[in-house]
């Protein structure tokens, strides 16, 4: 591991301080307060983006979204028709205002969005491309709230990792979509269990069972590129399999709580029931890791996509004293959704202090796809491994006209990705 991106467990441990639920550095000077209306612009304009937008403007006042971006222009339009419908009511009636000229469409859209005044980008297109769109935000000077996870491969997220450096060196606030850590009772239920009320930690379990999230048919005319962005979720280079994109909600739990990151892994996994269709890509829809953290405690991850079977989403930690479900020891006052974005406002505007969530949600996701390599390989990984590791499985360049075939489908004892 290089210097650069080496961590001990108690610096790690400060940066999940409860008080503030951010990285604060001593060097980082104050975000520039903006008394006026902060102006928004959104990248990436599916379900998620508009739900991260009218989180925004329910939580906060004096802001307004005024650009929009994605590659597609139905994805836009049916967006910016959610958002106008809104202005009917009162409550949201001057915090939308979105012009022609402010929207824009295709591989580039994110880059002229980046051009213009918005002051905080609301980044939510598919994983594979945060690292490069978060680094050109940052240089770009904005304030950013990115979803997880942040990327799909090593290389993306130690790439990831120096933007949010690069951030901090601009003072540049930065929230992430691990919405759990944005709520009131994960918060008070983390610091409670840090503070020694179920003892000393012994063992901790965290799973994401739940059916397939979506799963589009090719229609007539779509390039092999329009199919794997429109069915993002299907392809591994795209999402980093479900392990990666929903998964890391759980496992950045244990993290958070254990105030570092696994040193190793032990995984298994594979398709059960998925057909070999173009539909439903190269991803697995089962996997099982055994993590093992520097103090030799270790947390069992269970994640699935099994349609009509029982699911299951949780997190829990077994201590010397008792168990807890990591959220039951604490009360929300307001939507973790919500909370994120009122976060990332107050410290935009100085009303808490330096607000920087990159380097927790990075550790995390490559905890994720730490798990993800060992189980596709049937060998222990490291987090070593990772660090060191030159593994990218993003395509270099983005065609409509390019040929980007699915698979194949990793066998364990066959694939060999570090």
């Amino acid at each position: 591991m290089s210097e650069k991106f080496k961590m001990s467990r108690r610096d790690f441990a400060k940066t999940a301080a409860i008080a503030s639920f951010a990285v604060i550095t001593k060097n980082a000077e104050p975000a520039e307060k903006n008394v006026d209306t902060l102006r928004i612009g959104l990248i990436g304009c599916g379900g998620r983006g508009f739900g991260a937008v009218k989180d925004n403007l329910d939580g906060n006042d004096n802001v307004v979204v005024i650009a929009l971006a994605d590659v597609f222009e139905d994805k836009l339009q049916e967006c910016r028709k959610k958002l106008e419908g809104m202005k009917k009511n009162p409550k949201y009636a001057k915090k939308i205002d979105i012009p022609d000229e402010l929207c824009f469409v295709g591989l580039d859209a994110y880059k002229k969005l980046l051009q213009t005044n918005v002051d905080i980008v609301i980044h939510a297109t598919p994983p594979f491309c945060r690292p490069q769109h978060i680094e050109e935000a940052v240089e770009a000077g904005k304030h950013i709230f990115t979803e997880k996870p942040i990327a799909v491969d090593p290389v993306g997220v130690k790439r990831f990792m120096k933007a949010v450096e690069k951030a901090k060196e601009k003072s540049l606030c930065f929230a992430t979509g691990t919405q759990r850590r944005s709520s009131n009772a994960y918060r008070e239920t983390v610091k409670k269990i840090q503070d020694g009320a179920i003892g000393e930690i012994i063992a901790a379990r965290v799973y994401w069972n739940g059916s397939l999230p979506f799963c589009h048919e090719r229609k007539p005319g779509w390039s092999d590129l329009e199919y794997r962005l429109r069915n993002w979720y299907n392809q591994i280079w795209t999402c980093g399999d479900n392990i990666v994109e929903q998964h890391i909600h759980n496992i950045d739990i244990i993290n958070w709580i254990m105030g570092t990151h696994p040193t190793k892994v032990v995984a298994s996994g594979g398709r059960a029931w998925k057909p070999k269709e173009e539909k439903y890509g190269d991803l697995w829809d089962h996997f099982e890791c055994d993590f093992e953290y520097p103090n030799g405690v270790h947390m069992f991850s269970f994640s699935r996509h099994w349609n009509n079977s029982k699911e299951d989403v949780f997190e829990e930690v077994f201590g010397t004293k008792g168990k807890s479900k990591c959220n039951d020891m604490g009360k929300d006052k307001e939507s973790p959704y919500v909370q994120e974005h009122i976060d990332l406002v107050r410290a935009i505007r100085n009303e808490t202090p330096y607000l920087n969530m990159g380097m927790e949600t990075a550790i995390s996701t490559m905890t994720a796809i730490m798990g993800r390599i060992s189980a596709y390989t049937g060998q222990e990984v490291t987090w070593d491994d990772m660090m060191k590791s030159n593994l990218s499985i993003v395509p270099e360049e983005l065609d409509w006209t390019k040929s980007y075939p699915i698979g194949p489908i990793p066998v364990p004892g066959e694939t060999k990705l570090i």
